[in-house]
This record gives structure tokens, sequence and C-alpha cells, in this order.
């Protein structure tokens, strides 16, 4: 009911009515609207809350129920999509000329058509599994820049790990490089140290704002739950830098992580090439969002000859976009396996479509295997995600725990000998609906090559879950994970 029952003896009759009205007005309106446009699955969990709690239920619905930007972002992210399909002749001498499966081109034809950037050859790609090794990479990297460093996180701070590589952004400022700087409000805001960060910034010459801000004052205000997710640095169009990890040291300058030794395991990677500019596409498309400041003169490839032998497709994904890129794109490469699939995903919760997709791969005969962490950071996330084992173990997937108390915080995942897939999308819902993400997709088999190599010493790191162990797990363990799996949906 709306009113708290012991209450109800207590009011008048005609507020009791009236309250009685509303609740049955909020139930009957609510079975008509939260279908819409929604998963049925997310639909009946919204539903079941409004239902069994109908005042908390619609307040939490009206504050985490929409998952769409603003009209004027999401207007904006389609003119910046028309501008950039208009301008790919720019793109016209390093358009890939893959001559690969025909399944490969129809997921390069996908991507292009939902987040309109094209496949290029000419690319260099380097991996980078260690965190402080990508910390020094990049910020080498930095010292070097001549004309414009683009720098977008979803988390960022300031101490021992990531001092050095601010200094460089501080340093490329003071002598007239253009640096700009994005990290998520949210985010970074959560993250001890904030006020330090922000203070230093203030201090000096980098251009910086917050992304998806959330400031009611200000006129700021959107779902609180939407995050830019993405991380990239670009560098003079040159050389970039993306994957799963965030500027902050690897145990997220909590003492309780540091304690437990719970230290974060990351992939990045390196890319030179054309794919250069077209994640700084991505970068400029985020920068006009949050300052109306165009970045258009920045995109274009740099002359010069090209040694690399890696074709490479950028694939922006969230909710400025009116399809799921990144779903979309890993349905359509998981069901075109035909001998092996290769996953990395610190927070597993599929969708049935996704789920459906792995476990038919693996019940067809495709070799499946899933790396996630034994012990995971989020308690519902980690839960949720555990009730999916069962299905998994039985369709034939093998399931491997990386030892805790690390968290495996990579995301990529691998395709046959073709493809392969990494960059800030986990597998859950809310990488694919909520977040703003970024992936790259390689080709070829010198990159896959290399992804295995790294996915080899997740393995060894880690131990393989068995049907029979898991099915012998405590109840009370299962019932949390039901439960857990029943806020996966919340969308």
């Amino acid at each position: 009911m709306l009113w708290p029952f012991p209450l109800v003896g207590t009011l008048p009759t005609w507020l009791v009515f009236v309250l009685g009205v509303m609740d049955f007005v909020i139930r009957i309106v609510a079975v008509g609207v939260i279908p819409g446009n929604r998963r049925p699955t997310t639909a009946m969990a919204w539903l079941l809350g409004i239902f069994f709690v109908p005042s908390v239920g619609l307040v939490l619905f009206l504050l985490f129920g929409n998952f769409r930007l603003s009209r004027r972002r999401r207007e904006q992210q389609q003119q910046i999509n028309d501008r950039v399909r208009a301008g790919t002749e720019g793109l016209a001498t390093v358009l890939s000329n893959y001559s690969g499966p025909e399944w490969v081109k129809s997921a390069s034809e996908l991507n292009q058509r939902l987040g309109s950037l094209p496949m290029v050859d000419g690319n260099t790609v380097d991996l980078i599994p260690g965190y402080n090794e990508s910390i020094k990479a990049m910020t080498e990297s930095i010292r070097g820049a001549r004309h414009y460093v683009n720098a977008e996180f979803y988390i960022m701070s300031s101490d021992h790990v990531t001092d050095e590589l601010i200094r460089e952004l501080e340093a490329a400022a003071e002598r007239g490089v253009e640096v700009r700087l994005l990290y998520d409000h949210i985010g970074t805001l959560r993250i001890r140290g904030y006020r330090k960060l922000v203070h230093r910034l203030k201090s000096g010459k980098i251009q910086w704002k917050r992304m998806l801000p959330l400031l009611p004052i200000h006129g700021q205000w959107r779902r609180p739950d939407l995050r830019n997710h993405r991380k990239i640095l670009v560098i003079d169009g040159e050389v970039a830098f993306t994957g799963s990890q965030n500027l902050i040291e690897p145990f997220y300058n909590n003492p309780r992580h540091r304690k437990a030794g719970r230290s974060w395991v990351e992939l990045m990677a390196r890319l030179e090439g054309p794919v250069v500019a077209t994640l700084n596409v991505v970068f400029a498309t985020d920068w006009l969002s949050e300052t109306d400041e165009s970045l258009e003169h920045q995109l274009y490839v740099p002359s010069g000859p090209r040694q690399g032998r890696v074709t490479a497709q950028v694939v922006p994904s969230g909710p400025g976009f009116v399809t799921e890129n990144n779903l979309r794109l890993f349905n359509t490469l998981i069901y075109s396996a035909q001998h092996r699939i290769s996953v990395c995903s610190p927070y597993f919760v599929p969708d049935d479509s996704l789920l459906y997709a792995i476990t038919t791969a693996a019940q067809r005969g495709v070799d499946v295997e899933l790396f996630v962490s034994e012990k995971g950071d989020q308690f519902l996330v980690h839960h949720a995600q555990r009730s999916y084992y069962e299905a998994l173990l039985e369709a034939g997937v093998r399931i491997y725990l990386y030892e805790a108390p690390y968290v495996l915080h990579a995301k990529h995942f691998t395709i046959d000998d073709e493809v392969a897939v990494l960059g800030s999308s986990n597998m859950d819902m809310r990488s694919f609906s909520l977040n703003m993400e970024v992936s790259v997709m390689l080709l070829g088999a010198e990159m896959v090559g290399a992804m295995r190599a790294v996915e080899s010493s997740y393995r060894e790191s880690s131990r393989e879950l068995t049907l029979q162990d898991w099915l012998h797990r405590p109840v009370a363990a299962k019932y949390v994970d039901n439960v857990a799996r029943l806020t996966a949906t919340l969308q």
C-alpha cells in the first residue's frame, strides 16, 4: 500500500479512500507504461517492486527507470554520427580491404551502421597486461606530445601511481600543448581523494570537465546511475590507448582493498594508425556533449607511411545510441564462432540473448571458456553473476575462477582465429544499456594469438569450476545468488 500499514486505523476515512484509489491507479498505470521499450524481464522486475511496495517502487522507478540521455544529447549524437558518415572520405585511403570470412565482414557492416565508424587497415596494436606498465607507457607517450592530448577515463585519481602521468599532462599544458581531460563525475566522486584531484586540476592549465555531471543546483540532472565508462587516451592523433584500466592505483585508494590484497588486473592496448583517428572521434563526441566545443579540426588521419598489419574498428555504445551496439556485436560474433570462444569479463550478467548465444555455441560443439574473478568486488553483481554458472556449466562452458583476492577487471574476448575484441565494456546489462562504452574489434590471427597468450596467463592463475562442485554449494549461497539475480534486470 501507499502508506505504512499500522497507520491505517488512525487516518480519516476519506484519506484512506483517496490513498487506496491512488494505490490502485499506480498499479494499473504501471502495467501499461513500464513494459514499453523494455525487456520483459526488466519490466517484470520493476512491476514486482511497485506492486509489493508501491511508494518506494515508484520513487525508485522515477529515479532509475529511464536509461536514456536527454533529448538534446541524443540529437547531438545523431548529428555527429551523420557528420562522421559524411566525413569518412578522409579515411578513403585506409578503409579496409579485409578479405577474411564473410561473417567478419558482416559484423563490420553492423558496427558501421550502428556506430558510424569504419573498419580501417594499417594499424599496429600492442597489448599491455601489466598495471604499472600501462601507466608508464601512457606517461611516456604524453611526454612526447606536440599538439594535443585527449584523455577520458571513468575513474581518475591523483595518487602515487598516477602522479607522474598527471605531472606530464600538466607539463604538456604548460608548454602549449592542448590538453583536454574528461572523467565521469559519479565514478570519480566516490573515490578517496576526490577533492585533492579537483584542487590540482583547478590549479593548472589542463582543460577538464566532468562527464555526465549530477549537479541539480546547476540544472544538471539525469538518471543517477547513467555513467560514461570509457577509457581513451589520444596523443597528437598518432598514438592511442584504450582498454579496461582507470587512472588510479591498483587498490583504488581503498584501505580495505589494500589490507585484503585485492588489486585489479587489467588489459590495455597501445594503438597506432588510422584507428587512432576513429578513437578520437569518440572522445570528440563526449567533449562536445560536455562543453559544446567542436574538435572536428582534429579528426583527420596523419599522413606518412603505415607499417601496421592489423585491421581494426572502433565500436562506441551507450544510451546516446538508439541500439545496444556492443550487445549486438557480441551476439553476432558468438553465433558466428566455429571452433573456439574465450571470454574475460569481470561482471558477467548476460541478458537472455547473450546467455542463449554462449550456451548455444557450447551446445553445438564450440570450445567456450569464461574467465571471471573467484571473488568479486561488488556483492550484488558478483552473486547475480554466480546465478548463471549452472546454466553455463550444463551447456558445456568451462569456467575459470581467477584466484582471490585479485579482481580480474580486464574485458575482452576472442573468436576462432579471426577476431579479438577489447575495451571498456563488461558483458552485463549495465554495460549494454546504461554505460557509455567503447570497444575495439581487432582482426587476424596475429591479434588473436596475442590475446590468447594473455588468456593463457589467466588460466594459470585460475582454478576450473566443475558442475559437480557447483551443484553442492551451500543452500544459503544459492538463495543469495538467486535474489541478487533479480536486481540485474532493473534497468
